[in-house]
């Protein structure tokens, strides 16, 4: 009898946790080379910079494609086995302070990088344009990786917010596109 009442105890627990699916997924960073040998990286950008995008797995859940484009602003250090590399940072929007927000609406993906609080440290010999184009890179390949095997196409639109009469050239980079389904 005891048995039985703990059976029906747990079977009750474990019916009032919320079912999530956690999946392994592939996202693109933007990320320093700062304490590195490596100065003159190719990027998507076209420009030869102490930064880069890469690509990492990550084991997420969530709304899908909003939490893969949140995903891109994840703290990240990279491994190694030199112990005279002692950098704990790398993702260019964490060390940046540039915010990132998705939202899916009836009429496609609206993309938010938010520069309200931005702050380039010493040790990142980037501008922020040059942040904000590798973010934009890495949000597309995030979100092509992503369409790849959907039917239906993907509209994005993706806004630089938060800018004030400093940076509200940084708008420019707005841009629309949509991405094909496989």
């Amino acid at each position: 009898m005891n048995r039985i009442l703990t059976c029906i105890a747990l079977l009750g627990v474990t019916s009032m946790a919320p079912a999530t699916t956690i999946s392994v997924v592939q996202i693109h960073e933007p990320v320093s080379l700062h304490g590195t040998d490596v100065d003159d990286a190719i990027t998507d950008t076209g420009e030869a910079l102490q930064a880069t995008v890469v690509e990492r797995a990550m084991a997420l859940s969530g709304a899908f494609p909003e939490s893969l484009v949140e995903a891109v602003k994840s703290p990240h250090q990279l491994r190694t086995n030199n112990p005279n590399y002692k950098v704990e940072e790398v993702n260019l929007l964490v060390l940046c302070k540039i915010g990132i927000e998705a939202e899916l609406m009836n009429d496609g993906l609206e993309v938010r990088l938010n520069v309200a609080e931005l702050s380039i440290p010493d040790e990142i010999d980037l501008t922020v344009r040059q942040v904000l184009k590798l973010a934009i890179v890495a949000v597309r390949k995030t979100l092509e990786e992503y369409q790849r095997p959907q039917v239906d196409p993907l509209d994005v639109r993706l806004r630089i917010i938060g800018t004030d009469e400093g940076t509200d050239s940084l708008r420019e980079l707005d841009s629309d596109y949509s991405l094909a389904g496989g």
